[in-house]
């Protein structure tokens, strides 16, 4: 499938009820789980996803519509997130996401961007030149890619209590 902002939008537009559908009212258990001791939490997922929408996405395509590839992109710290979630029920953070997702998309609307922009260059300090098409597409691919996540890490709990039928439940491969 080819980049198309508006099928971009419609999953970033719904991630945040996709997380409020798995996570609000949640326990701890589930808000807590792990698929590996070094993998973020459901919980952390939520926290990074509001970081991102504070430092990394709207300010990179801003940046890419401002500078071109003249700058390279401030560098994404992963674990920024830990401060904003600290203290914080899994509501009142899955209500912050959502006002932020909300206030990002705005501004991306607002931005008007065309066919024309999203070939425009922008600068990654890892990767190089990468064109705004790429980063927004990227942002869609990040959304589901934490919550699969999510997901994984959810079933990961019953892995021992599915008993034989784990065989069939390829979640949990």
């Amino acid at each position: 499938m080819q980049f198309q902002i508006d099928q971009a939008v419609e999953v970033l537009s719904q991630t945040p009820d996709v997380l409020n559908a798995l996570l609000r009212g949640k326990s701890v258990a589930w808000l807590d789980c792990r698929k590996t001791p070094e993998s973020f939490s459901p919980r952390d997922v939520v926290g990074h996803l509001m970081y991102g929408e504070m430092t990394n996405w709207m300010p990179r395509v801003r940046m890419i519509l401002e500078h071109r590839d003249a700058m390279a992109f401030e560098s994404f710290d992963r674990f920024g997130f830990q401060g904003l979630i600290a203290g914080k029920s899994i509501a009142e953070s899955l209500d912050e996401f959502a006002e932020l997702r909300r206030q990002s998309l705005q501004a991306l609307r607002d931005l008007r961007v065309g066919e024309q922009e999203l070939e425009l260059p922008g600068r990654h300090p890892e990767f190089g030149r990468v064109s705004l098409s790429n980063l927004l597409s990227t942002w869609v691919v990040h959304d589901l890619g934490h919550i699969s996540q999510i997901v994984k890490a959810m079933a990961g709990e019953y892995r021992d209590a599915v008993g034989p039928w784990r065989a069939y439940v390829s979640i949990l491969s």
